[in-house]
């Protein structure tokens, strides 16, 4: 079974699919622009071979090292990237090349919000009010319904890139003024807590792997106020959240694929669908999601690949895990690590600086720690980003 790994050594952790997959006998064929010689080693011994590009936005250059892949290795099973950014070219060359998988015609209900609500709602799953706007006559009279405060997104974008929270006319004027020039949607703004479904379909789009993060703040406010990335993997997912998510899984009709979905948990309880994104979650939440489970989800992917039993889906963990990613800006935090070592060790399993690339997002130091008890967890997290 072949497996064309596209930029493996992008991000650094998921160099542990490519293991995964080595050790449950997959032929692991990596295309990237790194020099093979600068690759982790690691990463080197689970590739059969590895094609180098001069870039990979040229795609005549991708289809060529998929030619000579194919030439030599025989047959392409798997095109993969597992990255937002990379979507789009793996869905080309899967069409190309007639690989299973997510093809171009299937990307604009996964890349457009606007379309992907319209899924949402077909299927009676409940989303956010709102629509796409191009002008600010458009934006007003769509707020005349909706009444402020309200959110404006990229109708194409990921994560919390270009968003905004707009609380009033002047908002929204300056909000036009500057904006880039790709469309918007704008949507009345929700007041929850973010919950997410995330794991993996096989190749009949049956869940195998499942669990489920609750976020202090969206990414939205993440970002935008420079705050500290903080959540929690809990330890049972809620009936409801998985009913849901199956129901959208099935309209959007994922195999043998990761997916991170995205809600709002109302404060009745209400989940309102956000988004799915048809790749893994991203900086380092599949590690938080080993340490909850104790166990490989990169192996237990690598298993679902090879069309291997992974065994009973469970809906359990030994352990909430927590993950706390400290902006060290002007306010830093007051407990060195030693201190937080000293206090807490026993929850700490992970701490080390972020790529550079995560910052923005997930912060410039990790922190990921777990324990059984919520309560004590929280408390370990709450020391962690004391200021």
């Amino acid at each position: 079974m072949n497996y064309v790994f596209i930029s493996p050594n992008f991000p650094t952790n998921f160099k542990n699919f490519a293991i995964g997959l080595k050790a449950e006998g997959v032929t692991v064929l990596g295309i990237g622009t790194e020099n093979y010689d600068s690759l982790d080693i690691g990463l080197k011994n689970a590739l059969t071979e590895y094609y180098k590009v001069d870039n990979m936005d040229d795609y005549n250059q991708m289809l060529r090292a998929c030619a000579f892949l194919t030439f030599k290795h025989g047959k392409i099973n798997y095109i993969e990237s597992h990255n937002e950014y990379w979507l789009e070219l793996d869905a080309r060359l899967r069409t190309d090349f007639n690989v299973p998988g997510l093809k171009t015609i299937d990307l604009p209900k996964i890349k457009h919000k606007s379309i992907m609500k319209d899924v949402f709602r077909k299927i009676g799953v409940p989303v956010a009010r709102g629509s796409v706007v191009k002008t600010l006559d458009e934006a007003l009279e769509l707020i005349a319904e909706l009444s402020y405060p309200i959110c404006a997104k990229p109708n194409q974008g990921v994560g919390a890139t270009n968003t905004y929270k707009i609380n009033n006319d002047e908002d929204l004027q300056s909000f036009f003024r500057t904006k880039t020039n790709v469309d918007y949607i704008i949507e009345e703004f929700i007041d929850g807590e973010i919950h997410t479904f995330d794991g993996f379909v096989d190749n009949t789009g049956n869940v195998v792997t499942m669990s489920s993060m609750i976020y202090s703040k969206g990414l939205m406010e993440t970002v935008n106020q420079d705050l500290d990335s903080v959540f929690f993997i809990q330890r049972v997912i809620p009936d409801d959240l998985i009913e849901i998510s199956k129901k959208i899984l099935k309209a959007f009709d994922l195999k043998a694929q990761f997916f991170h979905l995205e809600y709002f948990r109302l404060l009745n309880g209400d989940l309102v669908a956000l988004e799915l994104n048809a790749r893994p979650p991203g900086g380092l939440c599949l590690e938080t999601i080993n340490y909850s489970m104790d166990d490989d989800i990169y192996r237990q992917y690598a298993h679902m690949i090879a069309a291997k039993t992974n065994g009973p889906i469970l809906n359990s963990k030994p352990y909430y895990c927590g993950f706390v990613g400290l902006k060290l800006h002007a306010s830093p935090p007051i407990h060195y690590m030693e201190e937080n070592r000293e206090k807490f060790g026993d929850l700490i399993v992970y701490a080390a600086p972020n790529p550079p690339l995560f910052k923005t997002v997930m912060g410039d130091y990790a922190v990921i720690l777990r324990h059984p008890n919520l309560d004590e967890l929280k408390k370990a997290m709450n020391f962690v980003r004391e200021r």
